[in-house]
């Protein structure tokens, strides 16, 4: 049987092999129970909240009649898991045990339906034995009218209890209670069934709402460690979701049907997130903050019955007793954590010295401490702690000094210590001794672990110590770091980083930002000047891509010249810059602004040489043409137009000036064309021939709008602002402006048009569109 329970490389043993489980499961529903007990109780040893084990493993037993063993069985299960199925078992087999014992054997049935529910009844799922046991009321006999007015008064206690909880069969349960008051009594009925009407309905709301939580959950989970798992996180979330939900009190019923829900709910969970420690946390600290102090300390033990090794789950619980002055329960507590000396740890005796000097005094603390120091488990850690407490509790200087100087003799090779003992010294304000420390650590400690007792002494030095003193010892510690470094003379040199070290103040430098970064990559170039090639450092950033460098290093130490391929701006003229220029700039730029007859040159509108350049890489352009299917066309328009440059990395300047030029097509939102769409589109004058013909056009279309603008000032103001309102910003509604519709707004208000005539006239839609938009 144990050979099923291996997992993982090298027959290393698994005992919470989910699957291995199944297995024995499986194979123990076929085995007789004298065979089939020994697995059932190595597998709920393992998962003992697994209620599908214990109903497999009771049943089996229920079925050769062994009513003793059933018994036992259930009283090891039943509290420790709520679910449903289990629990109907369980009533199968009173009712079993009790159908021949006459009426004594059915108010025992009664008692175990009593029990039952208020355990399970408020589950979700527990609306079929709601009505089972309404049914086994109804069925139990009536001798006289007392007996049958008490059986019709509990069957009404029964549903009325049934019918407000949020269940699967709450709409079931309603419509059979109205049906049994109207058979009891009309006019009694109506008074009750109002009564409960509101109270119904806000069960059924409530119940869609816990249904959307518990669909979420994984009812055949085994309790397993988490392993951090994406399911477990997610069952973790769904169940915290859940109990966060039963908090809330949604059905806004009284404070303990409300606190039982919430005690229900993680009873549930604990049955999956066994071994959680947080949930049991969660648990015990909701029952303190209610009041419960006493269920908090139940749910504290089995918290760790369950996790015997959780040492924060026993500081928690020794916590609580503390806060509610059972001393002797806390100190028991700390106690079993020392009693295994195996897993004691220095953080154990330091929390232990804490709770000793809060409860008992100095005395007891300071002798436990003389105790704990000869113990191996101690560390430099219980020295600290114990002359820290001293010093700042018991204000006991002289005690902290003799503390420290007792562990230095042990720990002298411990960087940490001697830290913190120098901390000590500075706020006695004892330079002297602390120069004294710092000299006899450094000369015992190995320079690769003096780092940080160099830094500290340097900073101390430069804190306290005056000029001469503190270049003396910075120098000294070069020396003594340089034994470590590859390249011991650059880290003897003085630098000006060594400047900005003396003279900073907390958050506060001698220099910007900028020369910080300036200072911090020349020290990282120091030190790595051999380790990268003189050609690495030239192309740029990939230097640093096999360093790490430090933060805002920038590594192009030598400018690269111009790319000849690039045009420069003609600084000369009032001329739009386009890096797209050849030869021919001057017809380029003026062919922007003669017409649409103009076309780009072969370079620019060629994907040719595009596409060439970005399937250099793979050899083969196969792969761009299928990256190029999957893009917006706005994107691929601008991939297209990408001019091909040669070289391992594009310059700076090229890639900047193609983001500047690129015309990406973009959608109308309602206003007229931009600049650049009217580049593209039409004939707009350009900004170095203002006194052209297209200018004079422009003006006269202008003075013509003007003139006929002064007699209808007031209908142009309207229709601006309505202009306006349609076309205000991309958040608001979208809509673009057609000519018909500008054509039938200026029809409505009596405003004739004289150039919504032909092209030849000398107007156009877009120049009256840009009329209106510029007055």
């Amino acid at each position: 049987m144990a050979e099923e329970l291996k997992g993982g490389s090298g027959g290393t043993t698994d005992i919470y092999n989910v699957e291995a489980a199944e297995i024995l499961a499986n194979e123990a529903l076929l085995l007789p129970i004298s065979e089939a007990a020994p697995i059932y109780e190595k597998l709920l040893s393992t998962f003992p909240t697994a209620a599908k084990y214990w109903k497999q493993y009771v049943e089996a037993y229920m079925a050769v009649n062994n009513d003793e063993a059933t018994k036992q069985i259930f009283s090891r299960c039943l509290l420790n898991c709520l679910q449903i199925s289990l629990w109907r078992c369980y009533i199968r087999f009173i009712r079993k045990v009790n159908e021949k014992k006459g009426t004594d054997g059915l108010e025992e049935t009664k008692k175990a339906f009593d029990f039952l529910l208020s355990y399970v009844g408020s589950d979700i799922a527990s609306g079929p034995i709601w009505m089972e046991y309404i049914t086994f009321l109804k069925s139990m006999p009536a001798t006289t009218v007392q007996i049958e007015s008490q059986r019709m008064t509990s069957v009404r206690k029964v549903y009325q209890k049934a019918i407000v909880i949020p269940t699967h069969h709450v709409e079931q349960l309603w419509k059979e209670y109205e049906s049994f008051e109207n058979s009891v009594s009309r006019a009694l009925a109506k008074g009750l069934l109002s009564e409960y009407q509101s109270k119904f309905n806000s069960a059924k709301a409530v119940y869609r709402e816990r249904k959307k939580y518990i669909d979420d959950i994984d009812w055949n989970m085994l309790a397993i460690p988490p392993t951090g798992s994406s399911k477990e996180e997610q069952q973790c979330m769904a169940w915290k979701r859940l109990i966060a939900f039963e908090k809330g009190n949604p059905q806004r019923i009284d404070a303990t049907s409300a606190n039982r829900r919430v005690t229900f709910t993680y009873e549930q969970c604990l049955m999956y997130l066994y071994h959680y420690p947080d949930i049991w946390y969660d648990y015990a600290t909701w029952h303190a903050k209610t009041g419960s102090v006493d269920s908090a300390v139940k749910v504290f033990q089995r918290a760790l019955k369950a996790l015997p090794d959780s040492e924060l789950l026993r500081y928690a619980y020794a916590e609580l007793e503390e806060s509610r002055g059972a001393i002797q329960s806390a100190k028991k507590i700390y106690e079993s954590l020392l009693a295994n000396s195996v897993n004691v740890t220095s953080l154990t005796h330091i929390q232990f010295i804490r709770f000793l000097r809060r409860t008992e005094g100095i005395e007891a603390a300071k002798k436990y401490f003389l105790d704990a120091r000869k113990s191996p488990s101690c560390t430099y850690h219980v020295f600290v702690a114990y002359a820290t407490m001293a010093f700042c509790l018991d204000k006991d200087a002289k005690m902290a000094h003799s503390v420290f100087e007792a562990g230095l003799n042990k720990f002298m090779h411990e960087p940490g210590y001697i830290l913190e003992y120098a901390d000590f010294l500075c706020r006695l304000n004892d330079d002297r001794n602390v120069r004294a420390l710092f000299e006899r650590a450094l000369s015992i400690l190995p320079p690769e672990e003096s780092v940080e007792v160099w830094k500290r002494f340097t900073q101390f030095e430069q804190t306290y110590g005056d000029l001469s003193s503190m270049l003396k010892v910075e120098q000294r510690r070069k020396e003594a770091l340089s034994r470590t470094a590859e390249d011991g003379s650059s880290a003897l040199e003085n630098t000006l980083y060594d400047v900005v070290s003396r003279y900073s103040f907390m958050d506060l430098w001698p220099c910007s930002s900028k020369d910080l970064d300036h200072l911090a990559q020349q020290e990282w170039l120091a030190k790595n000047m051999n380790k990268v090639d003189k050609p690495t450092l030239q192309n740029g950033s990939s230097a640093l891509g096999s360093e790490k460098a430090p933060v805002g290093l920038a590594t192009n130490n030598k400018v690269s010249p111009p790319s000849t391929k690039v045009v420069l701006p003609d600084t000369s003229r009032m001329v739009v810059y386009d890096p797209r220029q050849t030869k021919d700039a001057d017809a380029f730029v003026m062919g922007l602004h003669i017409g649409p007859e103009f076309s780009a040159p072969s370079s620019v509108n060629s994907s040719t040489s595009t596409l060439a350049l970005l399937g250099a890489g793979t050899g083969t352009t196969q792969g761009i043409d299928e990256i190029l299917k999957v893009l917006s066309p706005p994107l691929v328009a601008f991939i297209t137009q990408l001019p091909s440059v040669k070289g391992p990395s594009p310059d700076l300047d090229v890639v900047l000036s193609i983001l500047l030029q690129s015309s990406i097509p973009v959608g109308n939102i309602g206003k007229p064309a931009s600049s650049s769409q009217q580049v593209l589109t039409g004939p707009v004058p350009s900004t170095s021939d203002i006194s052209g013909s297209s200018w004079s056009r422009l003006n006269q279309n202008g003075s013509a709008n003007r003139l006929r603008r002064d007699g209808q000032l007031g209908k142009r103001k309207d229709l601006e602002r309505q202009e306006e309102d349609d076309t205000t910003t991309v958040q608001s509604r979208p809509l673009p402006q057609d000519v018909f519709r500008l054509r039938q707004i200026r029809k409505s208000r009596g405003v004739s048009n004289p150039q919504t005539g032909s092209a030849a006239s000398g107007g156009s839609a877009f120049s009256w569109e840009q009329s209106i938009s510029t007055d």
